[in-house]
């Protein structure tokens, strides 16, 4: 069949097309779309390919079969909008690609590319690939990720709650700000009798997040279409945005790429937390150790503000810092709840008065101490589990679930006060 421009008119309905920037250049390809299909087949290339899709006459088609080499890498933005274009219209897309960079495939792929075949053609190849676009695509259950190859837990936002909003801040890097937000949020999920809790975590830390890390979760693309639109954000959107772990707690990860802070606005952020706050009891953010123009938009909203410390000078110079910057603005300062992470033993008494001391010093209240958990809470964070499944009797874990447990009778006895 000679190449042309534009789809032939012919009198057989056109079953598939071939997108190229010039498809002489994969003639192996043209003499195998001529045995599966005779004249049943066009050839577009990428510009008239966007402008066909748009077109009734488009519906029709099985697939398209977009092929690249590594000369189209540049045109990437164009490659991607035609498969966008194709799978608006239900349209299976094949890719033929001929020494094409593994990120630039891999893109594609997760575009919604539905097979792929190596050029030169392998003998048979296109003909099984066709045969595998034109079988039926299998219903996954609901909660099927396809970029993750995850199943979440299938839950209908009703919009009916007021969650607890408890942001979590390091004071300085390596106290184990992370490590305390993840496991709170874990024993929030497994305190007794409390069928129905609803927990999420959001990870606000948009560089170097790594609550995805410490749950072993995936960080899913759909995270930066939130982040990006929160003007367009409702309750579907933002919990088909989140994971689950181990289907109780559910999970805002941080973007898969590192994202400048001054990318989120107040605005942003008080939609994003409001959202969540109507649709879970408890809502934990996990936040940058950095002070950023919507840290406000947290602070105001926080039922309690945890800042996680340690017994060290550098620690103590940043809440001065800290609370001098709040003062200054005016904001409300006494939501802020000192947590004091690798505290010491109870023996050594050197040490805690060292922590009294440090507590007069800076006109604060340390009011939950935590004992140093050890390598074990090394081994979970490493493993992507919470202490409780990896050493259920580790000492932390246990503070950690008291902690948890008073959090939930509080907000329990507030509801029944209301009603």
């Amino acid at each position: 069949m000679t190449s042309k421009a534009t789809v032939q008119s012919d009198p057989a309905p056109i079953l598939a097309c071939t997108i190229s920037r010039d498809v002489q250049r994969f003639d192996l390809l043209i003499d195998d779309m001529e045995q599966e299909l005779g004249e049943a087949w066009g050839d577009l290339n990428f510009e008239d390919a966007l402008v066909f899709l748009k077109q009734p006459d488009s519906s029709g088609m099985q697939f398209v079969a977009i092929a690249v080499d590594s000369e189209d890498e540049s045109e990437l933005s164009k490659m991607n909008d035609v498969i966008k274009a194709a799978k608006a219209k239900k349209i299976k897309v094949l890719l033929i690609a001929n020494q094409v960079s593994p990120s630039v495939l891999h893109q594609m792929l997760k575009l919604g590319a539905d097979d792929f075949v190596p050029y030169p053609l392998p003998e048979g190849a296109l003909h099984e690939s066709i045969e595998r676009l034109r079988k039926p695509s299998p219903v996954m259950p609901e909660g099927y990720d396809p970029v993750t190859g995850m199943f979440s837990a299938v839950t209908r936002p009703k919009g009916d709650r007021n969650g607890v909003i408890l942001p979590v801040h390091g004071m300085a890097g390596g106290v184990g700000a992370t490590t305390f937000a993840a496991n709170l949020g874990w024993e929030l999920c497994n305190i007794p009798d409390s069928e129905g809790t609803r927990v999420c975590i959001i990870d606000l830390d948009l560089q170097f997040g790594t609550i995805a890390t410490y749950l072993d979760l995936p960080r899913k693309e759909a995270v930066l279409e939130v982040l990006s639109d929160t003007a367009g954000l409702d309750s579907d959107s933002l919990m088909k945005s989140m994971l689950t772990f181990n289907d109780k707690l559910y999970v805002l990860t941080a973007p898969a790429d590192m994202l400048p802070l001054e990318m989120l606005t107040p605005e942003d952020v008080g939609r994003i937390l409001d959202m969540a706050q109507a649709n879970f009891d408890f809502v934990i953010v996990d936040m940058p150790s950095t002070v950023v123009a919507w840290t406000e938009a947290v602070l105001t909203r926080a039922h309690v503000y945890f800042a996680l410390l340690e017994l060290d000078l550098r620690s103590a110079q940043n809440i001065l810092r800290f609370i001098r910057a709040l003062k200054a603005e005016a904001l409300p300062h006494d939501k802020v709840r000192y947590v004091l992470n690798r505290a010491p033993k109870f023996t050594d008494l050197s040490a805690k008065a060292r922590v009294k001391r440090m507590a007069e010093s800076l006109d604060i209240q340390i009011e939950v101490q935590l004992p140093d958990g050890g390598e074990q809470v090394t081994q979970a964070n490493d493993h992507g589990l919470p202490i409780s499944e990896n050493a259920a009797k580790n000492p932390l874990r246990k503070e950690l679930q008291k902690l948890a447990k008073s959090l939930y009778d509080l907000n329990k006895s507030v509801e029944v006060a209301k009603s």
